[in-house]
């Protein structure tokens, strides 16, 4: 049985992405110290944080590597406290 091809690939776009362009996420501005990147400053926890909670990875905030690994244990310190969602 012979085996079946398919000729008409202009149907299927595959991954590609004609019309659509990405909206990019306004990154936050790094205007603190290090030190405050404290599990008990939840408004400035929030900016780094979506409104489901997941944590922004550093592509999307823009922080250093030092700040970006303070940041995820200040939001895991707080979520454990119940500060945060």
């Amino acid at each position: 049985m012979p085996r079946k091809t398919n000729t008409d690939r202009s149907d299927r776009s595959g991954n590609r992405r004609s019309s659509e362009t990405r909206v990019s996420r306004p990154k936050p501005k790094i205007d603190f110290t290090i030190d405050a990147l404290d599990f008990k400053n939840v408004n400035l926890l929030r900016q780094f944080v979506t409104d489901q909670g997941r944590m922004l990875p550093r592509k999307y905030t823009g922080l250093p590597a030092a700040y970006q690994r303070r940041l995820s244990t200040a939001i895991k310190r707080a979520r454990a406290m119940l500060l945060m969602k």
